[in-house]
């Protein structure tokens, strides 16, 4: 491969189907854009519901040979893919800003994120033992060892590509599984052939990674529903992610879900502001907003409330916007036209429901302002939806209870953050808060691999991180041994 191999210079025209890169033909093609500059920067053909079996036929063939392998030996796959992302790591960041809009700290923290994901996935390549269990039948030894689940389907977003398809492929890897992989079809490159060239020059072995970019009206159920499937893992929004488990049930195979979110950020009257400000900005306005896990509901204490107002909205004010190529430039494009005309109808429905729009509401083709809204209530449509933008309404409450009251008023449970003066607090606002991940005086945007990572209500199910993957990528299996010979009753 060239020094450009993963730049989105390089060669992306192909499938990458059991080890081979699949030409176009006469496929469709899916043009990629640079949301920042709207040019087409490459195009990738849409696979179709044939390729999905061939891609499935072949992680299947090559799964049990795979998994039959020392775990030293997947682990020394996915090491060889850390060596790789080291060194193409500005290749890959500069693919993240011109494919996704990501602005420097973000695709940083995402390419950072992406190789602690692979660090601990090669560490999972050695849990797999076999743990021996009492029995209450004399002279049987009980075995219960850990065995993969067989192929995992992987259906990732747009907003974080590589981090959110590497959380699962690598584990799944690791432990012995195969893989087909759907990316988004606005994130292709980053979000599934990228991750195709990294293990293919790290010798993963034929079928074991197999990616099909395409639309999800055409493929999606196919990814889905495929009989071969065992393990579906997808992110991205509630509605879809219902379809997607259901259809993966039919064939009794495992929905790892992670789905929406309306996280909120608690300050209390005794919080740390000048903490709790920075916290918000971040958590509001990293990648324009669209983080499953981002802030999009400040509650604030009503005597810290319009000082809080008034310094979010200055900040957010003064973040640099512009094309994230320009790595002085904080806030890039979103994704689309259909995502921005839905960021800003629901700051205008707002405003007309009586909140104060404090800076921001409108939007430069595809660069939308960040925005600050007081006098903002929980069933406002900037409050009461996952808007997926540079969007801060805030909420004012009374105390404790109304806090809590407000954050859990909500269909969602995926993350939440808490900033107060007193830790025993806001550990009680956290206990109290229904979210699956609660930050104390931090904001809600962290993944870390070694902790588990997901939701609870409409936010997901199951988990992904930490040891707790091994709960959706494997499976336990039983084995007795009866050394001395057992009486029966008959």
């Amino acid at each position: 491969m060239s020094e450009s191999s993963f730049t989105m210079d390089a060669e992306w025209n192909a499938l990458y189907i059991d080890g081979e890169w699949v030409d176009a033909g006469d496929r469709d093609d899916i043009a990629v854009e640079n949301p920042a500059t709207r040019e087409t920067v490459t195009s990738v053909p849409a696979a179709t519901e044939d390729d999905v079996d061939r891609a499935y036929e072949a992680a299947a063939e090559a799964q049990s040979e795979w998994a039959d392998r020392p775990a030293e030996e997947r682990a020394a796959v996915v090491e060889d893919a850390i060596d790789l992302l080291d060194e193409h790591r500005d290749d890959i960041l500069q693919s993240l800003a011109v494919e996704s809009g990501s602005a420097n700290a973000k695709a940083f923290a995402e390419w950072q994120t992406a190789q602690g994901m692979c660090y601990h996935a090669a560490g999972l390549a050695d849990e797999l033992d076999t743990e021996t269990q009492d029995s209450m039948i004399p002279g049987k030894q009980n075995h219960v060892e850990r065995v993969p689940m067989g192929v995992v389907g992987v259906i990732s977003p747009w907003n974080f590509p590589f981090n959110l398809s590497m959380r699962a492929v690598a584990p799944a890897l690791a432990t012995g599984n195969a893989v087909v992989l759907k990316p988004a079809s606005a994130t292709p490159v980053t979000g599934g052939l990228l991750l195709a060239r990294l293990f293919d020059e790290a010798g993963l072995p034929d079928g074991l990674l197999n990616v099909v970019p395409g639309y999800g009206s055409d493929i999606g159920d196919r990814v889905a529903g495929h009989p071969e499937l065992d393990v579906m893992a997808f992110t991205g929004s509630t509605d879809v992610g219902k379809r997607v488990a259901a259809t993966a049930a039919e064939n009794l195979a495992l929905p790892a879900m992670e789905l929406g979110g309306n996280n909120p950020h608690v300050v209390t009257e005794d919080a740390d502001l000048d903490a709790a400000v920075d916290s918000a900005v971040f958590g509001s306005f990293l990648h324009q907003g669209q983080v499953c896990i981002s802030i999009n509901r400040h509650l604030v204490h009503e005597d810290v409330y319009d000082e809080y107002v008034e310094r979010l909205a200055e900040r957010a004010e003064n973040l640099p916007v512009g094309d994230p190529t320009d790595r002085e430039n904080v806030i890039g494009p979103v994704i689309d036209e259909g995502q921005r005309d839905e960021m800003l109808d629901y700051v205008e429905r707002t405003v007309e429901a009586g909140a104060t729009l404090e800076t921001g509401g409108e939007a430069d083709d595809l660069f939308v302002e960040p925005t600050v809204l007081s006098d903002a209530e929980n069933d406002m449509a900037a409050a009461c939806n996952e808007t997926f933008g540079p969007i801060a309404p805030v909420i004012p409450f009374a105390d404790d209870e109304e806090a809590v009251e407000l954050a859990n008023d909500t269909e969602y449970g995926l993350a939440a953050s808490v900033h107060a003066g007193d830790l025993d607090r806001a550990r009680d606002l956290a206990d109290a808060i229904d979210a699956g991940m609660v930050h104390v005086n931090d904001q809600p945007i962290n993944e870390e691999p070694s902790v588990p990572f997901g939701g609870v209500k409409a936010s997901g199910i199951g988990r992904y991180d930490g040891d707790a993957i091994l709960e959706e990528l494997t499976q336990t299996k039983w084995i007795s041994v009866q050394e001395e010979q057992r009486e029966y009753p008959f």
